[in-house]
């Protein structure tokens, strides 16, 4: 059986992301997960070296899932490459606006092991943060989009911009607002290349 179809490991990792989202990895304990999954602290420990290596998996597991759903709104949405870019925000803001969404839990984590650069869990979110770049970069470019790789890292930027802001003054208004600059960025390199 694989680690990814293992159901005890699922259970663990499941409930270890429900109470690390919601309430920050270092407020959580092993024990608190373990109760969750309704499992001993000594399975979690049969499936997860230390803490450090589950904080690792929750990320991982948030990894595609969120890419999908990102790459969904932008397929979804009607017009060119600034529109598509643009619901992306759109939507994050619409989901910001639920009271259980706590900011992007990749750079939440990242935040709470700043002094830690070599973790597991800061790996997992610089690997999405990076899986993310290059889908959107593809995307663009399949759209036509000039120098879509580096179009996609500004955007990026925007987007976690956005997200700190979000974390700071808990409005959603900042995620319309950097879905707005990133539609404003392609339409300026698609304007720019047909000058070209």
């Amino acid at each position: 059986m694989s680690e990814r179809t293992n159901p005890t490991r699922k259970r663990l990792v499941d409930a270890a992301t429900k109470l690390f989202y919601a309430e920050g990895i270092g407020r959580v304990s092993v024990d608190a997960v373990a109760e969750k999954a309704g499992l001993t602290k000594r399975t979690l420990y049969y499936h997860f070296k230390s803490k450090d290596d589950l904080i690792a998996a929750y990320l991982d597991g948030r990894d595609q899932p969120n890419l999908e759903q990102m790459a969904g709104w932008f397929d979804a949405a009607e017009g060119g490459a600034d529109k598509k870019v643009e619901a992306i925000f759109t939507n994050l803001a619409r989901v910001a606006r639920h009271p259980r969404w706590k900011g992007c839990g990749f750079l939440r984590t990242a935040a709470e092991l700043a002094a830690m650069p070599g973790h597991p869990a800061v790996k997992a979110g610089a690997r999405h943060k990076t899986n993310f770049e290059k889908w959107l970069a593809g995307a663009l470019s399949s759209h036509d989009v000039a120098q879509a790789k580096m179009l996609a890292r500004e955007i990026v930027l925007l987007m976690d911009g956005a997200f700190s802001s979000m974390l700071i003054h808990h409005n959603p208004d900042y995620v319309n607002a950097a879905g707005h600059a990133a539609a404003t960025l392609i339409r300026a390199r698609m304007a720019g290349k047909h000058a070209a």
